[in-house]
């Protein structure tokens, strides 16, 4: 068997456990399902690379963190504005505006969902490895991690394009770090700042609106693109392109949708459900009662 025909039964054998992937959507999409070893359920082509919009950041905040961890990055480094970080900058804490660099608080004191702050950070990513971004993150993250789907051009904040594989294997490794150390891990899903205020795009004013190094952190937020089930700890993020990818720490579960429309109402509405139908299938089963 050549390796399209071992692509094509893998496909088949994986849309065939995908059942309670079924969604009714007005469009096509993509998704799957990983525990920290192995992709569990697929539907659609999960080779296709679609837009990633704003899942491009966990990506380029990975590359941060294995700069971090090689020693050539600090996280309280100064970065943007005056009296702003590098941690600042990964933790939507440095007061920019959500497409300019215009600084609208001090760092520190509302949580401000920003672009710009992440194209920020790309440059000094680039100042502090010496390499152009997207060839640090080839090297760095999508060589090791095996993303051969993943193209990381255009901006470090919104512009890469990938397929369900590449982000089932980052859920993975979001799972269980191999390119960073558990420590600095740890951090990447811990609160950064706790307690700031601020707007979820396309959810609302959130208080908290709890985020990591990169990562979007669940908590008690409502509303929200995950789902009920979802525990507290469930890091991820979601793009404008209709595009998720949400790691469950608990259920020691990952998922990620590509679709062929941009965010809306639709997916408001449907991804919370698809949320709570993959951890009811592939979660952790509760024992018999008195167990």
């Amino acid at each position: 068997m050549d390796s399209t025909e071992e692509h094509g039964a893998q496909q088949s054998a994986a849309d065939q456990d995908g059942a309670a992937l079924a969604i009714d959507l007005p469009f096509a999409c993509a998704i799957g399902v990983t525990g920290p070893e192995a992709t569990l359920a697929t539907r659609g082509d999960v080779r296709r690379a679609h837009p990633l919009a704003s899942v491009s950041k966990p990506i380029t905040a990975l590359g941060a963190l294995v700069a971090v961890d090689r020693g050539v990055l600090d996280l309280d480094e100064p970065a943007g504005p005056a009296g702003s970080t590098i941690r600042h900058l990964l933790a939507h804490a440095a007061g920019y505006a959500f497409d300019a660099r215009q600084e609208l608080a001090r760092p520190g004191e509302r949580r401000m969902y920003s672009n710009a702050g992440f194209e920020v950070l790309g440059e000094q990513l680039e100042l502090a490895t010496g390499y152009e971004i997207g060839e640090w993150l080839e090297t760095t993250v999508c060589d090791p991690l095996g993303l051969a789907d993943l193209e990381v051009e255009g901006s470090p904040a919104a512009g890469f394009h990938g397929s369900i594989t590449d982000l089932l294997a980052l859920g993975r490794e979001l799972l269980r770090p191999t390119l960073i150390g558990s420590e600095l891990a740890r951090e990447a899903r811990t609160v950064q700042f706790p307690g700031l205020p601020g707007l979820l795009p396309g959810y609302g004013r959130q208080s908290p609106n709890d985020w990591g190094l990169g990562l979007e952190i669940r908590g008690a937020k409502s509303p929200h693109w995950t789902g009920s089930l979802s525990s507290p700890e469930t890091v991820g993020h979601f793009g404008q392109s209709g595009s998720f990818l949400w790691v469950d720490p608990q259920a020691q579960l990952a998922a990620a949708f590509l679709g062929e429309k941009p965010f809306s109402p639709v997916h408001v509405a449907a991804w919370p459900g698809l949320t709570d139908a993959i951890l009811r299938a592939f979660g952790p089963q509760p024992g018999p009662p008195g167990s």
